[in-house]
């Protein structure tokens, strides 16, 4: 059977920029049959994401990430539609997803690999199944749970850099429905921070490219910060941790701001800065969300709730067609998309 399939045709540098170029489009086939346990799928939706960036390097810097090897397919968050099964789970028609979904428009897999999807619980949304619903919506609300100690009714304030990105939108969101009273973001545009804003229930937020971050951050949040959703590192975050209170703390869920740099994960805090968080008792943890996994099918069931209920917000930014993904990858390494960057491969 012949398919489409995208593989990495260069590797950026470790230090350098990812374009569309490091991706190539190519023509090869999978088999004609499939094996007991196996099944065939038709790819539907693939997910993009600012971890992947590591994943350019020969060496990808975490014990957890295996680096993409040149001129071999891709792969990562995927959602398809099992069209021949000989798996005894899964049947013709059933949708199913898997971390390590093929960058390609079918394939045949492992049934034990797969995890079947109601989509139902996203009324009908299958692409939430790798944002809000999936890796994603778990990031921010496990993030939040085990290590950002919010409680309700405590008055705390939670910042969220990113927060206009696939997981800081849905952090914000969830801080306020855990307890939050005031929930402040940080992003790049004027268009973004009025949607996070107007739609998505945060107090207020600030564009880091206009005015002075921690200044601002000094007029919005009078009572200091408890909270720091942290998605970007490096210079606002410093700001952030500047203002941040006795005791309070740090969800190190990402640092896209040094993906393009050779620094160790997560990188190191400047001395100043350090000093501070240790002054402060700062907790500055790293998270992993994978290593929860047991939380995994109550976490969903929640953001599936919310989302049902019109609690949780979901922004999207969608990318037609799988020749397009080195583009949908660049355009979000350089922060150009709201939400969660989704490529729909086929209808």
């Amino acid at each position: 059977m012949i398919i489409q399939r995208v593989v990495l045709n260069s590797r950026p540098g470790k230090n350098g920029v990812p374009v569309a170029e490091n991706f190539r489009l190519e023509q090869s086939t999978i088999a004609d049959t499939v094996q007991a346990g196996q099944v065939r799928v038709k790819t539907l939706y693939l997910s993009v994401d600012p971890y992947m960036r590591c994943r350019m390097n020969e060496d990808t810097g975490s014990d957890y990430l295996q680096p993409w090897q040149l001129s071999e397919v891709a792969d990562g968050g995927g959602i398809g539609v099992v069209e021949e099964s000989k798996h005894q789970n899964l049947a013709k028609g059933d949708f199913v997803t898997s971390f390590t979904w093929p960058w390609q428009t079918a394939a045949i897999l492992d049934g034990d690999s797969l995890q079947k999807l109601v989509p139902q619980l996203v009324n009908g949304r299958l692409s939430y199944f790798l944002g809000a619903a999936g890796i994603t919506g778990l990031t921010a609300l496990l993030g939040i749970r085990e290590k950002g100690h919010v409680a309700a009714g405590a008055n705390q304030t939670m910042v969220v850099s990113g927060a206009a990105g696939a997981c800081g939108s849905l952090a914000g969101q969830i801080g306020r429905l855990e307890g939050c009273s005031r929930v402040v973001g940080i992003a790049g545009t004027d268009e973004k921070c009025s949607i996070l804003v107007q739609e998505m229930g945060f107090d207020a937020a600030i564009n880091y490219k206009k005015g002075d971050v921690a200044k601002q951050l000094r007029e919005l949040c009078p009572g200091g910060v408890d909270v720091y959703f942290d998605n970007v590192g490096g210079d606002i975050s410093d700001a952030v941790i500047s203002q941040m209170n006795q005791n309070s703390h740090i969800i190190l869920c990402g640092q896209i701001s040094q993906y393009n740099k050779d620094v160790p994960y997560p990188p190191p805090l400047p001395a100043d800065i350090e000093k501070i968080q240790k002054e402060r008792n700062i907790t500055r943890e790293r998270f992993l969300v994978l290593n929860y996994m047991d939380k995994q099918e109550a976490s969903v069931l929640q953001l599936c709730q919310w989302i049902q209920e019109g609690k949780l917000k979901v922004r999207e930014t969608v990318v037609e067609g799988l020749a397009n993904i080195g583009a949908a990858f660049q355009s979000m390494m350089n922060g150009g998309n709201i939400g969660k960057q989704i490529v729909s491969v086929s209808k």
